[in-house]
């Protein structure tokens, strides 16, 4: 059974802004895709390693105006839809709303369609559109052609206090926008939901202050090292140990879409998630 999926976030910059990163060729080949040709209202393709299915260009412009772009897109024989909606947010931010049709949870699981990595692939595409506009490094996006799942983030914070956003529970559950239950030892829970949510990863290496490493059961195991230098932190994160042949790259993209605000969390003094509430963003 599929299920609408719908994300929403506020971006700081005015509408014409976010309207010409959307639909400007170059600016797309820079926060979303390898390769982008736009002629609207009549085209809008994008395509490459960076793109699901990104052999060729499988979008067909269905709707163009102003504040709202809808296109179809060809993902494992089945003709989804996508759609974006912008709307000012005073005169100097704008919310966009993007919603995407064909979206199964039970193809995040089993990876049985590449559909199933629409939600998270969605996600990292605007949330290195948010960094892209406020003029922040972009976070390393999903190549669907390989198999090396590793990124590296510069923090303008110190590690221990990075290091506390990684491993305490409630700083965690802030900047990543979903409970997240941590027990920072080795042999301690990690639990996507809360630890009531039935399901927990497993700490299996922790240097305090410096690295940890997390056991997800088949979708491998994650790791996050740290770095200080002159008050700056490296973070470096890689995914390893999962079958190759069925590459997490839904689980990928949504670890790496998560530390976009991470960084902003620490790097902004009134920090503000750029996600919002699916009825914030009707307005």
């Amino acid at each position: 059974m599929t299920e609408p999926m719908t994300l929403a976030a506020r971006l700081a910059a005015p509408i014409t802004r976010v309207r010409r990163a959307l639909t400007d060729p170059a600016e797309l080949r820079v926060w979303l895709a390898e390769h982008a040709a736009v002629e609207l209202p009549e085209r809008y393709e994008f395509w490459g390693r960076y793109t699901p299915e990104g052999d060729a260009a499988h979008q067909r412009v269905l709707h163009f105006d102003d504040d709202r772009l809808r296109f179809a897109w060809l993902l494992d024989g089945v003709e989804t839809t996508t759609e974006i909606i912008l709307r000012p947010d005073g005169p100097d931010a704008t919310v966009l709303t993007l919603s995407q049709s064909h979206f199964d949870f039970a193809d995040v699981i089993n990876g049985t369609s590449i559909r199933g990595v629409l939600q998270t692939y969605w996600a990292l595409a605007v949330a290195n559109l948010a960094a892209h506009l406020e003029g922040r490094p972009l976070l390393p996006k999903t190549d669907f052609t390989g198999t090396e799942f590793r990124g590296e983030l510069l923090i303008a914070a110190p590690a221990d206090a990075v290091w506390r956003s990684l491993t305490d529970s409630e700083q965690a559950s802030a900047w990543f926008g979903y409970p997240i239950g941590i027990e920072p030892w080795v042999g301690g829970r990690y639990a996507m939901g809360g630890f009531e949510s039935g399901h927990a990863a497993k700490v299996i290496d922790l240097e305090p202050g410096r690295r940890m490493s997390v056991d997800w059961g088949p979708p491998g195991v994650t790791n996050w090292e740290l770095a200080e230098s002159e008050g700056k932190t490296k973070l470096t994160f890689v995914q390893s140990g999962f079958d190759e042949q069925n590459p997490p790259y839904a689980a990928w993209s949504g670890t790496v879409s998560g530390l976009a605000e991470l960084r902003r969390f620490h790097e902004m003094p009134d920090w503000q998630p750029i996600w919002l509430p699916e009825e914030a963003a009707a307005g």
